[in-house]
């Protein structure tokens, strides 16, 4: 018998950690297979549901980082440790570590376009020895808009880590400027195998995969995450789809040689 795709079922929330005033990780109940850039619709009835990226994955967990911006988001910073939430997924096709391995990695996130792409760091900062290399470069507007404080302490002692904002206000421990300022300043042994992820708002992706070619990142050596516009993560109800693709489907994650003709 097929599963219905649309049935949620309940998890547990057994961690809720505060990065801002407005973004917390909820750490939820989930036995399964997820990867990094995968997403889940977590709902509550009444209130409807939203589409969050997965942050971390553990052993029967899984983080989703959540930004309090509208009615369902404000209703879910209303529940704590022990209460359930409502998820269906997880959707799209996410990061495949594989692609990743053996080769000099170099990952650029804008704000909260972090939380996609921290699983990836996440498991090359405990599994070094699978990379050649590892840059993150992750930029955000202020020192109080960072997230993963505790977690960049843990990945500048394994990797090469830019965390710079567009403003430091009097914050001496961050860098000041965009992260596209850094990209010619790359030290790579071998630009034309490396490999680079990019994720965050949409002209930040442009400039930065912009500033990659023009520092000899070959495109099918790019990777980025459209996730903007989904609402029911199975292809349904067209929200998503830009000419003939699902972002929910064949997405969120893309090779830059596709990804770089979604314009919409």
């Amino acid at each position: 018998m097929q599963s219905n795709e649309y049935l949620p079922f309940l998890s547990e929330i057994k961690a809720v950690i505060k990065h801002t005033d407005i973004e917390y990780t909820f750490r939820l109940t989930y036995e399964g297979n997820v990867k990094p850039g995968q997403f889940f619709e977590v709902s509550i009835p009444k209130y409807g549901e939203a589409p969050i990226s997965v942050s971390g994955i553990g052993s029967g967990t899984v983080d989703l980082t959540i930004r309090r911006v509208g009615k369902v988001t404000n209703e879910i910073f209303e529940r704590y440790v022990g209460d359930k939430l409502f998820m269906r997924g997880p959707y799209g096709n996410g990061f495949d570590i594989d692609s990743y391995k053996e080769k000099e990695l170099v990952v650029i996130a804008g704000g909260t376009g972090l939380s996609p792409v921290k699983g990836i760091v996440d498991y090359f900062c405990s599994h070094s020895q699978d990379t050649k290399g590892m840059t993150l470069i992750a930029g955000f507007k202020t020192p109080k808009d960072i997230l993963f404080r505790e977690e960049f302490v843990h990945w500048q002692q394994k990797m090469n880590v830019i965390l710079t904002v567009d403003s430091a206000e009097n914050d001496t421990t961050c860098k000041v400027g965009l992260v596209t300022e850094y990209i010619p300043q790359l030290h790579l042994n071998n630009v034309n195998e490396a490999a680079a992820i990019v994720v965050g708002p949409p002209m930040m992706m442009k400039f930065t995969t912009q500033g990659l070619l023009k520092r000899g990142f070959h495109e099918e050596n790019i990777w980025i995450s459209h996730e903007r516009k989904m609402c029911c993560g199975i292809g349904k109800c067209g929200h998503c789809k830009i000419d003939d693709t699902y972002v929910c489907l064949d997405g969120p994650v893309f090779n830059f040689v596709k990804g770089r003709q979604l314009l919409d």
